[in-house]
């Protein structure tokens, strides 16, 4: 049993970092791209009004559910007036109310949504609605053409897309054309069908909503025409009679109320404006999450603060780094002085840049090495030795720095970002391998920590990386998961099987 631990671990860890990443990716919609953009829709009302003298009260319908779209965030802007949003027969609405008001005033209400295909209207099967009552002769008008479209129909959306085709085309049929009265507008049309609806029995209302389109200073209400046909809400445009809602339709309200209602104040007008823009998708998966009421929200890496973000995103590549070493050395065979030391290094390599960042490394360890031969002859102990080694060490960062000043390169004085200690412990192990070993061991080690302290530089910067591991921290379940598959790899090395291959070919 002992000899399938790892991989039933590993096989865990991949599908515990697997699902959680695909549910943050599908559901929540964490962007995998580091540069994703998403597009959001900013719309404004503008309530223009004369007030009193005396109190003031403006009601105004605001999107409630909103089908296809989310709302990210709204605002309620006015000079004085006090503000209570509420839900409310139709959608929602916002009150705005003042004890005295005189003179012109503006009330703005402010909203930013985003496309969400999964946002559907959710409501309750409604009750049949009672039949009309309209008097003589649109009682009888009425329920002839009921009864003509009933035979021309096989069910609530055929009898729909009928009815909306005869409307548009008043002039043919007289009983249209009584009920729909002279000069009908688009608006008219629309109420005139839910009236029809009824007397079929359908659940049917009017909705107005927005189309879309970037840069409108005055963008329309459109109206909208929805029926429930026993499963569902289904939307129809009473212009055309086809089925379905645009995807860049924002239904404001529904019903036949009023979109403002004004007490204490005459001269109403409301404008309405879009404007296009693009944001992180990243805000708008935590709104999703908080939405869902996802567990992940509340352990969110984004909820912490700015600077603690800022250190984690440089502290959760180090573990990308680490695997990178671990296949350098366990699977090619590229020796180094210690584990963690070039993936240390790489990090001080971001703020100094790659060129300058080797230079330096090679100089200080150069330098240290030649002062670490000198102690030796003192025959110190080893704790006062490493002690000595790090004082030599930060002053020779401090050195380089003011000498790296002096003749203009400042890109000197970036040395000191490297961890003294491990240039220390370098400088220590490198020296007993010379000993030990010999020179040729101990540069052969030096330039291979160098080497994989450059390639895991170029993988942690990568831009896609930093965005995974920052975004999707789970995945480091993953890489957990090989790093401890490797732990379990006996196998040759590919510098081996080049080392040996004198051997391999004569065996074969």
């Amino acid at each position: 049993m002992s000899h399938f631990q790892v991989p039933l671990l590993a096989l865990f860890l991949v599908l515990a970092g697997g699902s959680l990443f695909l549910y943050k990716y599908r559901v929540l919609g964490f962007p995998v791209q580091p540069d994703a953009e998403t597009r959001v829709w900013t719309v404004e009302a503008m309530v223009n009004l004369n007030a009193g003298p005396g109190p003031v009260k403006a009601s105004l319908h605001i999107p409630g559910l909103t089908p296809g779209f989310a709302i990210l965030d709204e605002n309620f802007v006015s000079r004085g007036f006090g503000f209570n949003p509420r839900y409310v027969r139709g959608g929602r609405e916002v009150e705005w109310h003042i004890r005295r008001a005189r003179g012109p005033q503006t009330l703005y209400y402010r909203a930013i949504v985003y496309r969400e295909p999964e946002q559907r209207e959710t409501d309750t099967t409604p009750p049949f609605p009672p039949k009309p009552e309209l008097g003589e002769p649109f009682n009888t008008a009425m329920e002839v053409l009921v009864d003509e479209l009933r035979s021309q129909s096989a069910d609530p959306a055929s009898y729909t897309v009928e009815l909306l085709k005869r409307l548009a085309d008043g002039r043919s049929d007289q009983n249209v054309e009584l009920l729909l009265g002279p000069a009908a507008s688009l608006l008219d049309r629309a109420r005139t069908a839910t009236t029809l609806l009824a007397a079929a029995r359908i659940p049917a209302r009017l909705v107005r909503g927005i189309i879309l389109q970037d840069r409108q200073r005055k963008a329309v209400l459109v109206p909208w025409l929805e029926i429930h046909d026993g499963r569902g809400w289904t939307y129809f445009d009473p212009e055309t009679g086809s089925q379905g809602l645009p995807d860049n339709f924002l239904l404001w309200w529904s019903g036949t109320d009023p979109l403002v209602e004004i007490e204490g104040a005459r001269d109403v007008d409301v404008k309405f404006s879009v404007q296009s823009n693009v944001t992180d998708p990243v805000v708008i998966a935590q709104r999703k999450a908080e939405r869902k009421r996802a567990g992940l929200a509340s352990f969110s890496i984004f909820d912490l603060p700015i600077q603690t973000q800022a250190v984690y995103a440089i502290l959760l590549l180090v573990p990308v780094g680490a695997l990178v070493v671990i296949v350098l050395r366990n699977i090619i065979g590229v020796q180094t002085f210690g584990t963690f030391m070039p993936v240390l290094i790489a990090l001080a390599f971001r703020e100094t840049q790659l060129l300058w960042g080797v230079l330096l490394f090679s100089v200080l360890v150069a330098l240290g090495l030649a002062f670490r031969f000198l102690l030796e002859r003192l025959r110190l102990l080893l704790v006062p030795r490493l002690g000595a080694v790090l004082i030599i060490v930060v002053l020779l960062m401090l050195m380089t720095s003011m000498l790296s000043h002096q003749l203009g390169f400042e890109i000197g004085l970036s040395v000191a970002l490297f961890p003294m200690v491990i240039l220390a412990m370098t400088i220590e192990r490198m020296s007993v391998v010379w000993e030990e070993r010999g020179s040729r061991e101990a540069i052969q080690q030096g330039l291979g920590s160098l080497l994989v302290a450059m390639i895991c530089y170029l993988v942690m910067g990568l831009s896609y990386a930093e965005h995974l591991v920052f975004v999707f921290p789970e995945l480091l379940l993953v890489v957990l998961a090989v790093t401890l598959l490797i732990g379990r790899y006996t196998g040759y090395r590919l510098v081996e099987l080049y080392r040996f291959r004198d051997i391999r070919q004569s065996n074969g």
